[in-house]
Order: C-alpha cells, then sequence, then structure tokens
C-alpha cells in the first residue's frame, strides 16, 4: 500500500466518509511531514482542513513507530475543540495547560505508556519552571510530530499577543534529528508567512539571490517566499515547505453599514439581530463595549451572553457550548473568543467596531460560514474605533528604560521575585510588567524560576529597527481597515489581497459588488425609532461602581511607607461610583473628549459640561447609600482643579451638601507617578493635608462626604485622600468619579 493510499484510509476512518479524498495541498503536506520528515507551514483558509494533515500525520508517525505528536495550541477553548475532534477521529488525545497542573503526573506517565498518541500544551509552558525542567525534555525525546498550530502568533504580528510563541524557535532547535514540524495558521501575508518561516529555523545563506520555496504537486499553491530583511540573504527551499491557498470565503457575503452614532449601532442590533442567519458572534472592541450590549439586547429579549476576558473561564465554556448547541443567538465578545473556536454552522459575525488590521478581521470574520452556503458578514464602524487601536497599539511594547529597571531590580536583589514582590522596585503596573517579564525571559535576559523571576546575567538592548517596523506596519493595516470600510473595491478581494493571495478576486456576493450590479445591499439600512430609544436610554445609564481598596500594596517599606497588610476600616472609604468608562459606548465618548490633552499633551482644563453635570446628578439619584451625604470635596489636582471645583460646587448646590472645596495639596507637590500600585502609593503618600479649619467642618457634618476626582484609575488617589478625611473626623467616605480609565 501506497502512502497516498494508507494516508486516505485513515482519512476515511477519521471522517467516517466512504469516499473522502484529500483537498488540493493535504496530501503533500502529509508527505513531506511524514515521508520526509520537513519543517512545513500550511497557510490556508478556516474550514479547509489543517486538522486532518497533523491528525493523518500522527497516525501515520505511531505507526512508524514514533512517539506522541505534540500540538502547541495558544487557547483553552481551542485545545477543547481538539480534543473533542481527536477524541471523534479515535485518537487517543490529552492536554497539558493551566487548567490541569494536578493531572501533569498521570498525562506525562500516559505518553511515556504509549498511551497518548496527541499531545496538547499550551505556549506558556514553555516558560513554566516544572514543565520546561521536568516534562519537556522527556517529550522531546521521543517526540513524532511538532504541530504550532495559530502560526501566525510566532510573528511580529503577534508579538504583544503571545510573546511565549517566540519561544518555539528555540523548542524547534532542540528536536533530534528527523522529528518533522508542521507550523498552521488562516491568517498570514507574506510579510508574516517569512517571519513564520524564520521562526521555524530558515538558515539564511548571505550573499545568495533570493529563491523560492516550493512543492512537487502542481496543485498546491506555494508562491515565492518574500524576501528576508537582511541584505543579500536568501531563504534555503529545501528548510521549509510552504502550502498556500486561496483565503476567500464562497459563503461569506461581507458588508460595512456605516451609521452615525453608538446608538445607531446599537439600535440596529436591537431591530434586526433575530433576522441574521442561525446563531453567530458579534465582536466589540473592549470588554465594557461587550458587555453592555450584552446587557441591553439580554434585557430586550435576545438570547445573548458575554465572552470576555473578565469572563470567568467556567462561564466561558459554558459560553462556547450554549453557542455550539444554538441555545443562545450570539454571543457578545472581544478578541478573547477567537483563534480555532469550532462551530461549522456559525451563521453570522458583526463588528460593533472595525479591528485594527485586515489580518485580524479576517481571522474573526473567518469563524462563519465553514459549513453552510451563506453566512452574514457585516461591520458597524465607530470614529471611537482608532483611539481604541492606538491604546492598545501603545500598551505593551517594552522600552529599553523599563526593561533595564526589572533587569537591575532582579540583578540587585539577588534571589528570585515575585511579580508583587517586584512591583515595589520598578514603577511598572502589574499586567505591562508581566508582559515585559515575558518579552525579557523570551529574549534571554530573564528566567521564571520556582520562586519567581531572575535575571540570567544576559544583557537587553532594546530593538528599535524590530519595534520600529512593528509600530510602521501596524499604522498600515489601521490605514488598510480605513480604506476596506470606505468600499473602494470588493471587500472579499481587499481582505484576500491584504493577504497577500495572488488569487485575491471580486465576489460578486458583498454590498460593494451588489451596488456596482446596480443592486441593494444585503442588510437592511434602517434603525426604527423604538429602536433608537431603547439604544439611547441604555446609553444614557450612568453609575459604574468603585470598589474600594482594602488591602495595602506588598513592600511599601522599601518606598519610605510604613503600611502593610488590610487597610483598617475606620480608615477606608465605602464603594464609590463613577459617571461611565471612558470606553463605555454612552458617556465614554463625551468622557474621552472632556480628557482629550491640548496638541503639546497637556491636561485641559475646564468647568464641567452641562451634560455630564447631569449624568453626575442621576449618578447621586441612583445611589444607594446607608446615609445620604452631608458634605462634599473635591481632590486637590494640579491638572484639572478647574473641572474638580466646578463639580464640586454644582454638587454642593444641587444637592444642598456642605461644600468644602478643594482637599489642599502640600506646598511643592509635583506630578504624580502612573505606575503600579507601589509607586502609585508612595507617589500620593504626602501628597495632601487636611489644614485645623477643615477637619472642623469635617467633624461637625452629620453624614458621609462624598469625594469627588476627574478620573480614577488605580483607585489609590481615593484611598489615600479618603484616608486624610477619615483620620480628620469624616464620618464616611463616598468617591465619586467622572470616569474610570478602560
Amino acid at each position: 500500500m501506497t502512502l497516498r493510499d494508507e494516508a486516505r484510509t485513515i482519512l476515511r476512518d477519521l471522517t467516517g466518509v466512504p469516499g473522502a479524498d484529500f483537498r488540493d495541498g493535504q496530501f503533500e503536506a502529509i508527505e513531506a511531514l511524514v515521508a520526509d520528515r520537513r519543517r512545513a507551514l500550511v497557510v490556508q483558509r478556516t474550514g479547509w482542513g489543517k486538522s486532518a494533515v497533523y491528525f493523518v500525520s500522527c497516525l501515520l508517525r505511531r505507526r512508524q513507530g514514533a512517539g506522541a505528536t505534540v500540538i502547541v495550541s495558544p487557547l483553552l477553548a481551542l485545545m477543547r475543540d481538539q480534543l473533542a475532534a481527536a477524541e471523534r477521529a479515535g485518537i487517543r488525545a490529552a492536554a497539558i495547560n493551566s487548567a490541569n497542573v494536578t493531572e501533569w503526573d498521570e498525562t506525562i506517565a500516559a505518553v511515556h505508556a504509549g498511551d497518548v498518541d496527541l499531545l496538547l500544551i499550551s505556549p506558556e509552558r514553555l516558560t513554566n519552571p516544572r514543565f520546561r525542567e521536568t516534562v519537556l525534555p522527556s517529550l522531546i525525546a521521543d517526540l513524532g510530530l511538532l504541530v504550532i498550530d495559530e502560526a501566525h502568533c510566532i510573528s511580529d504580528w503577534g508579538h504583544d499577543l503571545r510573546p511565549d510563541y517566540r519561544r518555539i524557535r528555540d523548542l524547534i532547535a532542540r528536536l533530534p534529528d528527523g522529528v518533522p514540524t508542521l507550523a498552521t495558521t488562516a491568517t498570514a501575508n507574506s510579510r508574516v508567512i517569512t517571519d513564520v518561516a524564520e521562526q521555524l529555523g530558515v538558515r539564511l545563506q548571505p550573499g545568495a539571490a533570493p529563491v523560492s520555496s516550493t512543492v512537487s504537486a502542481p496543485s498546491v499553491s506555494a508562491p515565492s517566499m518574500p524576501a528576508p530583511s537582511v541584505p543579500g540573504s536568501s531563504v534555503s527551499s529545501d528548510d521549509v515547505f510552504v502550502v498556500r491557498g486561496p483565503l476567500a470565503r464562497d459563503s461569506l457575503r461581507l458588508g460595512v453599514l456605516q451609521l452615525p452614532t453608538s446608538r445607531h449601532r446599537l439600535g440596529w442590533l436591537l431591530a434586526h439581530l433575530d433576522d441574521l442567519p442561525g446563531s453567530g458572534i458579534i465582536y466589540a472592541l473592549t470588554v465594557s463595549a461587550a458587555e453592555d450590549t450584552a446587557r441591553l439586547l439580554a434585557a430586550h429579549g435576545h438570547r445573548v451572553r458575554a465572552y470576555t476576558g473578565r469572563t470567568d473561564p467556567a462561564e466561558r465554556e459554558a459560553a462556547e457550548q450554549a453557542l455550539k448547541t444554538n441555545a443562545v443567538k450570539a454571543l457578545v465578545a472581544t478578541s478573547a473568543l477567537g483563534m480555532g473556536f469550532d462551530k461549522p454552522d456559525l451563521g453570522f459575525v458583526v463588528h460593533l467596531g472595525a479591528p485594527s488590521s485586515p489580518v485580524a478581521y479576517y481571522q474573526q470574520v473567518g469563524r462563519a460560514g465553514r459549513a453552510v452556503e451563506t453566512a452574514d458578514v457585516l461591520m458597524l464602524p465607530g470614529p471611537e474605533d482608532r483611539d481604541i487601536w492606538q491604546y492598545f497599539a501603545s500598551a505593551s511594547m517594552p522600552s529599553q528604560a523599563k526593561a533595564s529597571a526589572v533587569l537591575s531590580a532582579l540583578a540587585e536583589a539577588g534571589r528570585p521575585l515575585s511579580v508583587a514582590a517586584l512591583e515595589a522596585r520598578v514603577d511598572i503596573r502589574r499586567t505591562p510588567l508581566e508582559l515585559l517579564l515575558k518579552v525579557l525571559a523570551v529574549d534571554g535576559a530573564a528566567e521564571k524560576v520556582d520562586r519567581g523571576w531572575t535575571t540570567t546575567g544576559v544583557p537587553w538592548t532594546y530593538d528599535a529597527e524590530r519595534y520600529g517596523r512593528i509600530a510602521a506596519a501596524r499604522a498600515a493595516e489601521q490605514q488598510a481597515m480605513l480604506e476596506y470600510e470606505r468600499g473602494g473595491t470588493c471587500r472579499m478581494e481587499f481582505l484576500t489581497d491584504q493577504l497577500d493571495d495572488p488569487q485575491a478576486r471580486p465576489c460578486g456576493r458583498c454590498d460593494v459588488c451588489l451596488a456596482g450590479a446596480g443592486e441593494q445591499p444585503w442588510y437592511p439600512a434602517d434603525v426604527p425609532e423604538a429602536f433608537l430609544q431603547v439604544a439611547g436610554a441604555q446609553l444614557d445609564h450612568v453609575g459604574v461602581p468603585i470598589e474600594a481598596r482594602r488591602q495595602w500594596p506588598s513592600g511599601m517599606d522599601r518606598l519610605g511607607v510604613a503600611v502593610k497588610g488590610r487597610i483598617p476600616a475606620d480608615e477606608a472609604v465605602e464603594e464609590g461610583r463613577a459617571v461611565a468608562r471612558l470606553t463605555d459606548l454612552g458617556h465614554g465618548r463625551a468622557l474621552r473628549d472632556l480628557f482629550a490633552p491640548d496638541t503639546d499633551g497637556h491636561p485641559v482644563d475646564r468647568p464641567l459640561p452641562a451634560v455630564l453635570a447631569q449624568a453626575c446628578i442621576r449618578v447621586l439619584a441612583g445611589w444607594d447609600w446607608a446615609v445620604r451625604p452631608a458634605g462634599v470635596i473635591g481632590v486637590g489636582t494640579l491638572g484639572r482643579p478647574r473641572l474638580v471645583a466646578s463639580t464640586v460646587s454644582g454638587l454642593a448646590q444641587v444637592g444642598r451638601l456642605t461644600d468644602l472645596g478643594l482637599l489642599p495639596l502640600r506646598p511643592g507637590a509635583g506630578p504624580t507617578t502612573a505606575g503600579n500600585s507601589a509607586f502609585r502609593l508612595a507617589s500620593l503618600w504626602d501628597r495632601w493635608e487636611v489644614p485645623d479649619e477643615l477637619a472642623e467642618r469635617l467633624t461637625g457634618l452629620d453624614g458621609p462626604v462624598l469625594l469627588v476626582d476627574d478620573l480614577v484609575d488605580s483607585r489609590w488617589t481615593m484611598a489615600v485622600a479618603g484616608r486624610l478625611l477619615r483620620r480628620a473626623g469624616a464620618p464616611a467616605v463616598l468617591p465619586l468619579a467622572l470616569g474610570i480609565a478602560g
């Protein structure tokens, strides 16, 4: 029996279809892996059958006497789908990830006993000390096939999404000779393909002319590999076997509906969600937008659930299952629901706001229409999209100064430091700090050990060229999304051309193609007035809780602040309220305008606008406090004293509260740090003072004090200023802010 015959038999067993045969490129990739033991990169649209390549190759390698196949898979949701698919195919599969640490030993024992054919691991396992030291070596020694799924994460394009993916190059370098490697993705342009191929171990040959990575099968699309960014170099044709097919999805009807406001976009969803085919996904750009939209739709009878990075893991799994079984019409999700989510009959994808790149957009819309003739894909872009793109683009970029601070702190400690302990030594917030540590670990300058993080002694230099290239690529991708929205060419042709698909061509189904043929778009454009009113009422909602700080950060004594443990009850503030988050679909726009800096980046100080003044009054009216406040005081600030003072005086007048003015700044108070909790607290600790006259007025109040600030971020301003007021005699302190950052 030939290899093709044997592989075809396995395919038919896996699918349960007696006449099943390979699509163009599938067997060629299998042959490269199984017969030639090569490194292969498969770039094919979602639903093409990339999993069939590694499932069949896995079983063929097992028949050759090789060990288990290891798949590096980026998301727990994707792992769950892959495990279920393997089980249906009769493949013995298991997983090692953060959700099943107690099962690791049992799983590894099963792998060594030959009872596991396919093992799924997350990329984060490659930085886990226990896994790296006790599990990985034995896996490598008996590895049959290595698969990197969603391999675009290896590329610079995904550097801030999953920096752990960049460790895969080190893993590949440790593989014994003859162990084949497969990388798969549905979203890669030529730049990303070059990046991935280099990470797979491409050897650059200085001085050689560029050559192509070719395949023997004429049915396989394998365009020339683009020249690497090293002058006078080429990519060796026998390093990476590239299988690349057309990316257009015949089932998708693409469209963009430009609506003037968030009220219109939410009103459109309320009016037309049930008209969309089957069940699907509504993507939002921020967590708050996803949660607010889900809340609105559910309150008016639509079967939806929110799915974000804040969703509990068990709730995420339940939400995924509800969508797969059509128990809900839609999940309203952030990008947390993305790569690899498998529902072949997903009927629609709607974007409430545009993703920042065609690659990201294609990846998300690719969830739809895999096993149905028609699926609807509609974008409802908003004017706030660009601000959100810019925030996420800049939030995670490392800098030389921050990296040097982290490495110096680790070196000076002379012992491993936890992230919490490191926060007391470097002025970087928790999430960016954790990401920076991963980048430093991938670059070999830091290392995660059992008791925390330590430096390796390897110097780290900011790669200005690399990060400049990333920034430029992102700017170009954002511009491309704006061009996509304008609709100058066929939507599908534009997307696939952005992915450097040589077979990009007009689809004949999108709204641009229909308009060119004199036909109306496939989606309704009207928003009935009744739904506009409902959406407007939701967007006008105010009153976001501000959780009170209850615990001092660790290591404050190192920064000259002698506090630790829990904040005493008689020094703590109560739960507060804010008008809205800056990212909210409703008042978020007014708040972003209010806090927008001038052209030099300085704060603009102005009286509180009337629309936000009315919103503050409504927050007070809906506040379910135990005791009505008796006075109001503002946080003394260098940035926007006029704004805070006007808010205080207005609330005092409307609410008949004692106007206590602004909490005075100490002489010489300067700018505060915007860093992590420990440094933020230290910079605020001696910032304000309570004069005797103010203390007398506080002790004379018969109710709580409203403590007003313009923008809440870390919540330490409220905690420190509130502590001063409590110690000076205020019966209780109720924080009130105009906005919450994020």
